[in-house]
């Protein structure tokens, strides 16, 4: 361990309670359940086929996590296309289904197709030369679609926001740790490194996302990557982070000042910034349309004076990608919906002084909105 707060931060996690379906847990996903649902759409697309090409959405439908495959649905079959490499992995990860070997992997499943006169193809995830390419091989007619699974992706079942839950929990108690050890004459790229590996050490399998860490006027930068600047004392620190688990993601924002207490300026422009997110997650719930929430929390900061600082959308959907649907900002058309995981994040940011953003993670029922980021939104004096 780098220091002795390393080590009690490890001997810390290490009292938790060891058992597997908290440290990784592994969920059954309903994998049929949701090819029923594919096949309605394609029905109602009037598609007897469809080539699913994104990786993300094959892991969505079949499970399959390898980075070279295609899936191939069709009304009473559905199989999987890979390479040698991952053969063994497809047998494991998705022993129900059909595997057919091949590298060239969207090629072999038109071929596997051939026999149906409409297949439908995922237009976002396709280039041109890709689709005459598939054309000139299949002499069927390909058929552009956009979102249809991204459309059932949206609705997150009980197993996968558990999985978010615990990638959001991973990223807090992160946090919480992280406030201990802060101090000045830390780099932002040190910290982020430190962010990195606390990540590991508590059961994610990965960061969600390139870590934010701005400090002093770089937090003033919405999407700043790390740089070797050293934190001073007075600074605000920006940290955007989020931890990775079973491909499912979490993404959480806290700004602090480090090594001072904080000016009135910076705990105005704080105290604004937090209560437009309350304002913006007491508003949450499903029937809400992006575009109400996000004008709540403009609202809060037009009284504080910050209204042409928030520079971006108010949230987005968290899942198997850190940015999906449904978007919440001025110009979104979503409303938002039972099943939906999104972040509330308003900003401000003022050039040369900095910035701030608080950001939770919450989700969406019937019965009410759950928080799944549990770090204190305070501004914390850090060192």
């Amino acid at each position: 361990f780098a220091d002795e707060s390393s080590y009690l931060a490890k001997q810390r996690y290490a009292r938790w309670p060891r058992d597997d379906a908290m440290i990784n847990p592994v969920v059954t996903h309903p994998h049929a359940a949701r090819m029923v649902r594919l096949r309605e759409a394609m029905s109602d697309l009037d598609l007897p086929a469809m080539l699913i090409t994104d990786l993300v959405n094959v892991r969505y439908l079949c499970g399959f996590t390898g980075s070279n495959a295609s899936l191939g649905v069709l009304a009473d079959d559905v199989f999987l296309v890979t390479d040698g490499r991952y053969l063994d992995q497809a047998a494991a990860e998705c022993p129900d289904m059909r595997i057919v070997p091949g590298r060239q992997t969207s090629e072999v499943a038109m071929r596997e197709m051939s026999a149906d006169p409409r297949i439908g193809v995922e237009a976002n995830h396709m280039t041109l030369a890709g689709y005459d390419r598939l054309t000139a091989i299949s002499h069927r007619e390909l058929v552009a679609t956009t979102d249809v699974v991204e459309r059932l992706r949206r609705c997150k079942d009980p197993g996968e926001v558990r999985l978010i839950a615990r990638a959001c929990a991973i990223i807090s108690e992160v946090l919480s740790i992280l406030e201990s050890e802060i101090g000045p004459g830390m780099t932002e790229r040190s910290l982020a490194q430190r962010l990195y590996w606390l990540v590991q050490d508590l059961g994610g399998d990965d960061i969600a996302f390139d870590t934010i860490v701005a400090s002093g006027p770089n937090s003033a930068i919405p999407h700043h990557s790390p740089t070797d600047r050293v934190i001073e004392p007075g600074d605000l620190l920006k940290i955007d982070a989020g931890a990775l688990l079973n491909g499912y993601h979490s993404d959480i924002t806290r700004t602090y000042v480090v090594g001072a207490e904080p000016t009135p300026k910076q705990r105005t422009l704080h105290n604004a910034v937090r209560t437009a997110a309350f304002a913006a997650r007491e508003l949450a719930r499903p029937g809400v349309a992006g575009q109400e929430a996000d004008a709540a929390a403009r609202s809060v900061l037009a009284e504080y004076g910050f209204d042409d600082n928030f520079s971006h959308g108010l949230g987005h959907g968290v899942g198997l990608q850190i940015h999906e649907a449904p978007m919440i900002g001025r110009e979104s058309t979503d409303t938002m919906a039972d099943g939906d995981v999104l972040t509330i994040e308003p900003g401000a940011y003022l050039p040369g002084f900095g910035g701030v953003r608080v950001e939770d993670t919450l989700a969406l029922t019937a019965d009410g909105t759950d928080c799944l980021t549990t770090a204190a939104r305070e501004l914390i004096r850090l060192g």
